[in-house]
């Protein structure tokens, strides 16, 4: 029986599409290409959300690569604008609602940055978590085991009776490594099946079956 829900923040509870960002400031598919290493993809954004570098210190070693490859102006409009992307999915979060009131336990487990951790902590959402890790705390992240066993340590949780979700396929298959049921989120429609299918139920669904027993029982 599952009792503990796991949720990945950028991609799951906010949205996170650093492609689709690319795109839609230069369509250019080589140039895209080129800025995604030279930011998102980069060896300094892993840093920055295992802890290891600052964003200042991130920041401006983008911009020096930028400006080496003559992308100067494309590098910082990028380190400018793309706070801009981490807008709430409204759906993952009554979701998220519908399971507090079903008694789930419902945590965060994230790769992300001190500055964009810190953003996201003031969000009405945040409330609703019990807890979390966030891999700029404990220097790991994702799809490393060790920080999966940090969430599960830190919270006393058991991992058969934990889900985790994720819009990384790595990320979501790498639970199953930890012993946690790992779901590779696509939109909440469908991670509504898979968490039906693992008997994970919503309270709206919920009320429909009473509604539907009521209905019988006259």
């Amino acid at each position: 029986m599952y009792k503990n829900i796991i949720f990945d923040l950028g991609g799951v509870v906010v949205d996170f599409d650093p492609r689709e960002f690319l795109v839609d400031h230069f369509m250019n598919e080589r140039v895209e290409d080129q800025l995604y290493d030279i930011t998102f993809g980069s060896e300094e954004w892993l840093q920055m959300d295992a802890g290891l570098l600052t964003r200042e210190e991130g920041d401006r070693i983008m911009r020096e690569k930028g400006a080496a490859l003559r992308r100067s102006f494309e590098v910082g409009v990028i380190l400018d604008d793309w706070y801009d992307m981490l807008r709430t999915k409204d759906d993952t979060v009554q979701l998220i609602k519908r399971l507090k009131k079903r008694g789930y336990g419902v945590f965060y487990l994230s790769n992300i940055s001190w500055d964009v951790l810190e953003m996201l902590q003031q969000r009405k959402f945040w409330q609703l978590f019990d807890g979390g890790v966030a891999s700029c705390e404990v220097k790991l992240t994702k799809p490393d085991l060790r920080i999966y066993h940090a969430l599960l340590a830190k919270y006393g949780l058991s991992a058969a009776e934990s889900i985790f979700i994720d819009d990384n396929t790595a990320n979501a298959s790498a639970a199953f490594d930890a012993d946690i049921t790992g779901i590779h989120f696509k939109n909440v429609r469908t991670l509504q099946r898979a968490l039906l299918s693992y008997g994970v139920e919503s309270e709206k669904k919920l009320s429909r079956q009473k509604q539907a027993a009521t209905v019988a029982a006259e």
